[in-house]
């Protein structure tokens, strides 16, 4: 018999990344903490990276899903039709789409968002007739072939195995550090006939890349790729897995700019409480799939679909939750300038809940977070090179409880300098 305390080491792939980062074994967690076996608490400014904007364990959520597994409510469909799954279009139709004025048809591809990437490169190219994929410098959109081509980590492209081939790299807004204008080259290399470039059958962007370093594009850069793909016939794709459901403040990430992208993904938080569950959005006229083309075991989560229903019934109804993450993100900016300005080669950027602290020197990124879970805070690196701290704390996070994370943080910081 394997020894309980040797379990994971023992068994477990070594490619598990968190636990080595977090070692400790949890057991239990309740709104914006979650707890190890030994009874420690950490306060989560990680929220299952992002798939936890409702929080652990939300007692309207949990009652709603207890509720209907104590009913027997169907769990697994695949595609058919489910009272739960009803339930939910018929929500999110009347809570997100119709009021932002939005026309989309919704497939559920998979469970994971890596499945709606997949779902939305697909269409593109059924749609257009063509190949290419046109994504952004240090974009992450999933770890299965398509989604890892148009994904700029070069880590997390090796592990392919094959060569990820039909997608071209671009520069995300901010680049070149305002030294040359991003479109530059972008819009030179479509409409010159000897660049190279196959006439794309997508764009897809994270308007903010979580991933990549908490890179944040202006609404007014989003808007000009917007212009930019309508005048050439080009799909614009918005990956907004990690960025939607209200992590920015508005629903979609996307509404800042006061774009309608052509197709839209979704995952992590939009099953409310945790639980598999994406969708891939798109215009009506898109909508060419021959019944069964893209297909998925797991695309009929009916659980997801209860908690996701009362998450939106309850959340965005109206602007309040909107509104309340607007101000709890400016609240931490503030917080986190300040922690800045005391130190050199640190800055910030984000926007609403999705927050970076970003180190000129990468390791003290490691070592802010390494002293951080210490005293109790689960905060995360990201970029390319782990430079950055990043913030994804439950948006149903209290005010004391985003303080008393921030003061760790800051403490951290300071241990971390030596100071």
């Amino acid at each position: 018999m394997i020894d309980p305390s040797t379990i994971f080491t023992t068994l477990e792939s070594e490619v598990r990344s968190y636990s080595r980062n977090w070692p400790t074994v949890f057991d239990t967690a309740k709104g914006s903490w979650i707890r190890g076996e030994d009874g420690r608490e950490y306060l989560d400014f990680f929220a299952g990276a992002g798939a936890l904007n409702y929080g652990h364990n939300n007692d309207v959520l949990k009652r709603a899903l207890l509720s209907y597994l104590a009913d027997d409510g169907i769990t697994h469909s695949l595609d058919m039709h489910t009272v739960a799954k009803r339930d939910f279009l018929t929500a999110f139709e009347e809570n997100i789409l119709r009021p932002r004025g939005l026309d989309y048809k919704v497939q559920f591809p998979g469970p994971t968002g890596t499945n709606a990437v997949e779902a939305a490169l697909k269409l593109a190219r059924k749609a257009t007739g063509r190949e290419s994929i046109i994504s952004f410098t240090n974009a992450f959109h999933g770890m299965t072939l398509g989604a890892l081509s148009v994904t700029g980590n070069s880590m997390k492209r090796a592990g392919a195995g094959v060569p990820l081939v039909h997608a071209t790299p671009m520069p995300f807004d901010n680049y070149f550090d305002g030294v040359a204008e991003d479109f530059h080259w972008f819009s030179r290399v479509l409409d010159d006939s000897g660049s190279g470039l196959n006439r794309p059958a997508a764009v897809i962007v994270e308007t903010i890349q979580g991933e990549g370093g908490v890179n944040v594009a202006r609404p007014e850069w989003l808007r000009a790729l917007a212009d930019l793909c309508a005048e050439r016939d080009i799909l614009l794709i918005v990956d907004d897995v990690q960025m939607g459901c209200g992590r920015t403040g508005p629903f979609f990430s996307f509404e800042v700019a006061g774009i309608t992208p052509d197709i839209v993904t979704l995952s992590k938080s939009i099953g409310g409480y945790g639980m598999p569950m994406a969708l891939t959005l798109f215009k009506p006229e898109l909508d060419i799939w021959a019944p069964g083309e893209h297909n998925g075991t797991f695309r009929g989560n009916n659980p997801a679909f209860v908690t996701a229903r009362v998450a939106l019934e309850q959340y965005w109804n109206d602007k309040q939750f909107e509104g309340d993450t607007l101000i709890k993100g400016s609240r931490v900016a503030e917080k986190l300038t300040t922690l800045a300005d005391d130190f050199d080669g640190v800055s910030t950027r984000g926007r609403g809940l999705v927050q970076g602290l970003a180190f000129e020197q990468p390791d003290l990124a490691t070592k802010v977070c390494s002293l951080a879970f210490d005293a109790g805070l689960l905060a995360e690196t990201s970029g390319p090179s782990d430079q950055v701290v990043k913030l994804l704390p439950p948006l149903t996070i209290s005010e004391d409880e985003l303080d008393h994370g921030l003061s760790v943080l800051a403490e951290a910081t300071t241990r971390a300098f030596g100071a």
